[in-house]
């Protein structure tokens, strides 16, 4: 929805009377002609992209990181000429006390859950970089910094834009809307279209085509899982999501809820159960170590029923005002918090007392080495005895299929 605003303020940047096309959608759906249009045509245009493999998308993510950050900071260079500002550094405190210390933990939730989907999702894409450690390292204080910085920025435009021209405008696009400069207008929407466009590949249509390609393998790539994705997109109706302030923080803190206990447990899976030894030919076989019981993980699913449970009361409450649900609002308040600490807990508590000893090996098998050990299976399988010959074909014929299954993410 966020790329439909820029591209609306874009096309009414050029043609002004796009900005008063008649509407003749009914009011209550929240969302008018022009901004409809502008949707579509943002899905239109992001479509191509879609079909193109991550790799063939370094040009695009390069282009981003020097337009997008330069637009921005030119934002908050007009922010400071205009008005220093705003009265964002002169005023008060509107809360105080208890009221103080939830509202932060509320607005925290809300900006973790904008980040939430990276942090289960990040290796769809990490997955393809050369990068070494030691620069992976950088990254860690870095992104911060960089998160902290860009809020700054939108605080300090917001407030700025209500100094200037009365009106509190914390859609960007909006306050955009105000600028006289045409070619301003433009050229600040374009570098927030980027923005959109690369957050909706990497952190929303990829995502979902792995997510959707692991429950459907046979029938679904990455491809098809991200065309599918655009498609259900508009039954989702985005433009609701962002009718206000208040709708958008409601959505991202429920968001941030359900994600909370599933980073957790992949982590602690993975460093602490596991302690970083996954065998990665067992992971693409039906039949495995990892098929758990019955191919679920009950361990897993116990510890995020724990981790989301507190949080259902306010969760219900942010969907309806009118339930009262008292003091359970709190644990909403902080649910991504909450959610990670408690399904880590007891997760790592369930796996260790009842552990799935199937699932512990000695050594951790990477996918560079199960191509090398299928080029070793195929040049040896040519000597032999019989038997042998034909353990050495089946496992030739099962490298094959996980080499196959490794293609698909290609």
């Amino acid at each position: 929805m966020n790329g439909a605003n820029t591209v609306r303020v874009m096309i009414g940047a050029i043609w002004p009377s796009f900005l008063r096309l008649e509407n003749h959608i009914p009011e209550s759906q929240g969302i008018d002609d022009a901004t409809m249009i502008s949707f579509f045509l943002f899905w239109l245009a992001q479509v191509p992209f879609l079909c193109m493999h991550p790799n063939q998308l370094r040009l695009l993510f390069m282009a981003k990181s020097i337009i997008v950050p330069a637009a921005w900071v030119a934002i908050m260079i007009w922010a400071f000429a205009t008005t220093s500002g705003g009265e964002i550094f002169d005023q008060e405190p509107q809360v105080s006390g208890s009221a103080y210390s939830w509202a932060f933990l509320s607005s925290m939730t809300s900006v973790i859950g904008n980040y939430a989907t990276l942090s289960v999702n990040q290796s769809d894409f990490s997955r393809y970089s050369r990068v070494s450690v030691k620069w992976q390292c950088i990254y860690v204080p870095m992104l911060p910094i960089f998160f902290v910085f860009i809020s700054f920025i939108g605080i300090v435009s917001s407030s700025a834009g209500a100094a200037h021209y009365g009106t509190l405008e914390w859609d960007p696009m909006a306050l955009v809307g105000h600028w006289d400069s045409r070619a301003a207008r433009f050229f600040a929407a374009f570098s927030f279209a980027l923005a959109a466009l690369g957050v909706n590949i990497s952190a929303n249509s990829l995502s979902a085509a792995n997510d959707l390609m692991a429950l459907m393998p046979r029938f679904i790539n990455i491809r098809r899982g991200q065309l599918l994705t655009a498609v259900l997109c508009w039954a989702l109706v985005p433009w609701k999501i962002l009718a206000s302030a208040g709708s958008f923080l409601n959505f991202m803190a429920a968001y941030a809820i359900f994600l909370g206990p599933i980073a957790a447990i992949m982590l602690f899976d993975f460093w602490v159960v596991h302690k970083r030894k996954y065998d990665t030919v067992e992971l693409y076989n039906p039949h495995g170590i990892y098929r758990y019981t019955g191919g679920v993980n009950w361990r897993a699913i116990v510890a995020f029923l724990c981790g989301v449970a507190p949080s259902l009361p306010g969760f219900i409450n942010g969907i309806n005002n009118n339930i009262e649900v008292g003091v359970g609002i709190h644990p909403y308040q902080f649910g991504w918090l909450l959610g990670f600490v408690g399904s880590a807990l007891v997760y790592t508590a369930l796996s260790l007392l009842l552990p799935a000893r199937e699932t512990f090996i000695e050594r951790a098998v990477r996918p560079d080495e199960v191509f090398a050990r299928q080029g070793e299976i195929v040049g040896d399988s040519g000597s032999g005895s019989g038997m042998e010959e034909g353990r050495a074909a089946e496992k030739v014929g099962f490298r094959h299929k996980v080499e196959q299954k490794f293609e698909r993410f290609l």
